[in-house]
């Protein structure tokens, strides 16, 4: 039987844990997408310190939330303030990575249910996303949450520029 899945807000302490699931789902999600000097940048350790700066020194309408399975962390999601003037000025989902091992079992729509009422409750009623051109599988799971492509933008990124499609739901009700 699977241990049951629980979310809950991320703590400075989790960081280690974060960074160490975002590197193995980005690495695998962009390893065809990503110029290679990317990945050696993006170590863990980078992202270990950026998670913990995040946490610890929150941006406008911030959240982070982690789903576990027992003691394991098997997803990360962040919502925030819109960082992308292609945004028009709609909650972002900022970050959505969930453990190969329980992909395709819910967890990314219980997941993004989770955020959007974050977002819902920093009084946001619509929400926008950046996934990179060439992301099918991403591409294709926002698809099916009622996502529309509305443009284009380039996340700026800590490293990588990466040329993204924009995904908007302009009713955050649809997503729940």
């Amino acid at each position: 039987m699977t241990a049951e899945i629980a979310i809950r807000p991320a703590a400075v302490t989790d960081a280690a844990d974060i960074a160490r699931l975002h590197r193995l789902v980005w690495c695998e999600t962009y390893r065809d997408l990503a110029p290679t000097e990317v990945y050696h940048t993006l170590d863990e350790d980078f992202r270990r310190a950026r998670w913990s700066d995040m946490i610890a020194n929150p941006s406008l309408h911030q959240a982070i939330l982690l789903a576990e399975q027992g003691d394991r962390l098997v997803g990360i999601g962040a919502v925030g303030a819109p960082t992308h003037s292609a945004f028009e000025g709609r909650g972002e989902i900022r970050s959505l990575y969930i453990d190969p091992s329980v992909k395709r079992q819910g967890l990314g729509r219980r997941l993004m249910r989770e955020l959007v009422a974050e977002l819902a409750a920093f009084g946001y009623s619509s929400a926008a996303l950046g996934v990179v051109v060439g992301n099918e599988p991403a591409i294709a799971f926002y698809r099916s949450l009622g996502g529309r492509i509305v443009g284009q933008c380039t996340d700026p990124g800590p490293v990588w520029r990466s040329d993204n499609l924009v995904f908007v739901w302009d009713d955050l009700s649809l997503l729940h």
